[in-house]
């Protein structure tokens, strides 16, 4: 190790990944795709591909136990993963889990833990096959592994994404940020005087969003009912603005993107107006959606038209036009990612 030192946070999460796995290089030709995508695609022969995505979740950083429960933590550690899968438009089929614990947790904490994995497990149907446990000096984390499977003609990477395809979202954005919002604000009144009771009430969605995120499988059987291929996928865990720049720069394209396009929850838009916040900044910048962000060709438009659960937000454009966000004035606004940022601030 050299003399140099170079801060992680001038990487950030993404681009200390790429440095770090840059000078790795496949040596089997069943390893379709490595890293750079929601998962890895392995080529188990015949007309099939694995594919296979881990993410970890460390205390402190991705979770809050003052107002996270256990249970829901179990489930959310499943759903974020299954999430990925579901981003390459496969079915999950798998996870295995590992955590590191320190002894302050008592086994009916992790017997908490574990039942909210299982639910998820029995929501998705998933099966668990593995894992490993590790003692701690600080806190919880758990990781998990998340198989799936999928047709190798249906695989839908970052980088299909095709000039005048369109832009689509699922469901709606920004409310897991202000359930965050709401939480936070909440803890430090209780800090401030552990007898004033939290003031949760009308705002269980939003909650409910950020501590319980469901995965959006369903889509997946939507768009095969539909008969509609995404030219390209993505999940949105660090926020809308994040995820689009992530598939311009993975498909070498440029988009625009449409603020009165946006979909945003009354509740969402209500609790971000009291918190002098624009509903739909949160919505580009929040994060923890886990909704799936995809495009499609035109000619499948009349497909998904009128769908309750897609929202056509843009259009790719050459790279050479720039990925720009349209504001309600018509304005053009070069799109910045400003959501979670790993390792800044530590």
């Amino acid at each position: 190790m050299s003399d140099k030192r170079t801060e992680i946070s001038d990487l950030g999460e993404f681009g200390l990944i790429e440095h770090l796995t840059k000078p790795f290089t496949l040596h089997h030709s069943s390893s379709l795709l490595g890293v750079g995508d929601d998962a890895a695609v392995i080529d188990i022969g015949g007309d099939d591909a694995l594919v296979v995505s881990t993410d970890l979740l460390t205390e402190g950083i991705h979770f809050n136990l003052m107002y996270m429960p256990l249970k829901h933590l179990g489930y959310k550690s499943v759903a974020v993963n299954v999430s990925d899968i579901c981003a390459m438009n496969a079915t999950p089929t798998q996870i295995t889990v590992s955590i590191s614990v320190s002894n302050r947790f008592p086994l009916e904490a992790l017997e908490e833990l574990y039942e909210g994995i299982r639910l998820a497990c029995d929501q998705y149907k998933v099966d668990l096959v593995g894992g490993d446990t590790s003692s701690s000096y600080s806190g919880l984390s758990i990781s998990i592994t998340a198989i799936g499977t999928v047709k190798k003609d249906k695989i839908t990477y970052r980088s299909g994404a095709k000039e005048y395809d369109l832009l689509v979202v699922t469901g709606d954005l920004g409310a897991a940020y202000m359930g965050l919002q709401v939480l936070e604000r909440e803890k430090e009144v209780f800090r401030a005087n552990p007898n004033v009771q939290p003031e949760l009430d009308g705002h269980d969605y939003i909650i409910e969003r950020q501590l319980k995120p469901e995965a959006r499988k369903d889509i997946i059987g939507f768009l095969a009912e539909l008969d509609v291929l995404p030219t390209s996928m993505i999940d949105i865990s660090d926020g809308l603005a994040s995820e689009v720049l992530h598939l311009c720069k993975s498909s070498n394209v440029g988009c625009h993107v449409y603020d009165e396009k946006l979909p945003v929850d009354a509740k969402t838009a209500m609790t971000a107006i009291d918190f002098n916040l624009d509903p739909n900044t949160c919505a580009l910048n929040g994060g923890e959606d886990y909704e799936l962000l995809f495009t499609i060709k035109q000619e499948d438009f009349d497909k998904i038209k009128g769908n309750p659960h897609m929202t056509v937000i843009g259009h790719i454009t050459n790279a050479q036009d720039g990925i720009y966000y349209i504001d309600k004035n018509g304005s053009a606004i070069t799109l910045r990612a400003q959501g979670w940022k790993h390792f800044e601030g530590e």
